[in-house]
C-alpha cells in the first residue's frame, strides 16, 4: 500500500511538473508573440481599465492571442503593478512582452500645449477647449466656477497661470493642466519675490504680479522690461498716473476693435490707468518669469515716459518736453512699417502646431473683481498726477505708447 502511495505521489509530481512546464511554455509563447499590426497604432487605456480587460480587448481586436495565459502571467507576476491610463504606441514587430514593458514603465504617448506670455484668461480657456487630446470638463462654466473646480474659490483668474509648454497624456483633463499652470505661477512668483530688490515698494507679491502684467503687455524686447518697470515704479512713487494703454484695452473688453481713441482714454473703467491712480485691481495678462523679475527688480534711472519707435523698441524720456518730441518723431509721423511690438519670429510649422488664438479681452462686471488691495505708495492712492500728462493723439487713431 505504501509503495502504491509513493508511486501515485511520484506520478502526481511528474504530472505537476509537466503541467507547470507546459504553462510556462504557453506563457512564454504568449509573451514573445509579435503584435498582429501592419502599421503603428495607439492603444488607448481609459481611466479605470484593468490589465485583464485590456488584454481581452486586444484579443478581440485580433492584435494578440492567448490572452488567458497573459492574464495568468500578470496575476502571478505583476499583481501590484498599476496600468496607467493613457495611450501606448504599438509598432510592427513589437512583442506582447515589449508592450507590457511600456505598461510597466508607464511610457505613454505625450502631447503638449503651450500657454503664451501675454494671453488673457479667455485666450487660455480657448486654447484648452480647442485641444482634442484633453478631456474637456470646463465647457459652459463661468470663470469663477472654473476657479471653484481648481480649488481656488474667490480668486480672480487673470494672470494666475504661468505661460509655458505643458506635457500631458490622453485622459488628462483641462482642470489637471490648469492646476499645473496655477501651481507653477505660485512657485515662480514666490521664488522671484524672495529675490526682489530691497527698495521695491510692493507690500505683497500680488502687486508685483499686476505690475509684471503691465510690463509684459508693454514690451516684448527683453532688455527693456526692467526699464519699463522702472518708469512705472517711479511714476507711482511720485503720485503720477501710470497711463498705460494695455490697461485701457483690457478694461474695454470685447468692445475693443483694434483702435484706441481719445474717447477710450477718458472712459472710466476699473482698469483705465489714465483715470485711476496706482495699479489696476488685477493683472491683465499671463506673465513670464522675465516680466516678474523685471517688476521686482526695476532699473534705476530718471525716465518717466516712453514711446514706441516703431520697430518694437522704445525711446525713454526724463521729462515731458523730450517725450513730446519723441511722440512727434515716432508716433505722429509714423513710418510705413511701424510696429508697436517686435516683428514675430517665423518658425517652421510642426505637426502639432496650432493656429494662433485671436486676441481677446474679457468683459468684467465690477462685482466679479477681487477686493482692491492698498496700492504700493500712499502718494498714488488718490492723487492727481504730479505732472501734466502728455497730450492725447492728434486724431482719434491708435494712441501713442504710454506713459504719455
Amino acid at each position: 500500500m505504501r509503495r502504491k502511495f509513493l508511486l501515485l505521489l511520484e506520478t502526481g509530481l511528474v504530472l505537476a511538473g509537466l503541467l507547470a512546464g507546459a504553462c510556462a511554455w504557453k506563457i512564454d509563447s504568449a509573451l514573445e508573440q509579435p503584435l498582429n499590426i501592419a502599421q503603428e497604432e495607439l492603444l488607448e487605456v481609459p481611466k479605470g481599465t484593468t490589465p485583464n480587460r485590456t488584454l481581452l480587448r486586444l484579443e478581440a481586436d485580433g492584435v494578440i492571442k492567448d490572452a488567458f495565459w497573459l492574464r495568468v502571467y500578470w496575476r502571478f507576476n505583476l499583481a501590484r503593478q498599476p496600468l496607467h491610463s493613457g495611450e501606448y504606441r504599438m509598432v510592427p514587430g513589437m512583442t506582447v512582452n515589449g508592450l507590457i514593458d511600456l505598461w510597466k514603465r508607464g511610457e505613454m504617448v505625450q502631447y503638449s500645449l503651450t500657454l503664451v506670455e501675454g494671453w488673457n484668461f479667455h485666450q487660455v480657456r480657448a486654447a484648452l477647449a480647442k485641444d482634442e487630446k484633453l478631456e474637456q470638463t470646463l465647457n459652459g462654466l463661468s470663470d469663477s466656477q472654473v476657479m471653484d473646480k481648481l480649488g481656488h474659490s474667490g480668486i480672480f483668474p487673470e494672470g494666475r497661470f504661468f505661460p509655458d509648454t505643458y506635457r500631458f497624456v490622453r485622459g488628462m483633463t483641462d482642470v489637471d493642466l490648469l492646476k499645473k499652470a496655477y501651481d507653477r505661477l505660485d512657485e515662480v512668483l514666490a521664488k522671484e519675490w524672495s529675490q526682489r530688490s530691497a527698495d521695491v515698494p510692493y507690500t505683497e507679491p500680488y502687486q508685483a504680479l499686476i505690475m509684471a502684467s503691465l510690463v509684459e503687455k508693454e514690451t516684448g524686447v527683453p532688455h527693456e522690461r526692467r526699464q519699463i518697470a522702472g518708469v512705472f515704479v517711479r511714476r507711482m512713487e511720485m503720485g503720477m498716473l501710470l497711463q498705460t494703454d494695455p490697461t485701457v484695452i483690457y478694461g474695454l473688453g470685447d468692445r475693443y476693435n483694434g483702435k484706441l481713441t481719445r474717447a477710450h482714454l477718458k472712459e472710466p473703467t476699473p482698469y483705465n490707468t489714465y483715470m485711476i491712480a496706482g495699479l489696476p485691481p488685477t493683472p491683465i495678462a499671463m506673465v513670464g518669469r522675465e516680466a516678474i523679475h523685471a517688476a521686482l527688480n526695476p532699473a534705476d534711472g530718471n525716465s518717466l515716459y516712453f514711446v514706441a519707435r516703431g520697430d518694437g523698441s522704445h525711446v525713454f524720456s526724463d521729462d515731458l518736453d523730450a517725450h513730446n518730441n519723441a511722440v512727434r518723431e515716432y508716433q505722429i509721423n509714423r513710418r510705413a512699417d511701424y510696429r508697436s511690438s517686435p516683428a514675430p519670429t517665423v518658425t517652421p510649422p510642426t505637426e502639432e502646431a496650432e493656429a494662433p488664438i485671436p486676441a481677446a479681452s474679457p468683459n468684467i462686471a465690477p462685482e466679479d473683481l477681487p477686493p482692491v488691495t492698498p496700492q504700493v505708495s500712499e502718494q498714488s492712492s488718490a492723487q492727481e498726477p504730479a505732472q501734466e500728462p502728455a497730450p492725447a493723439p492728434e486724431a482719434d487713431a491708435l494712441a501713442p505708447q504710454s506713459p504719455q
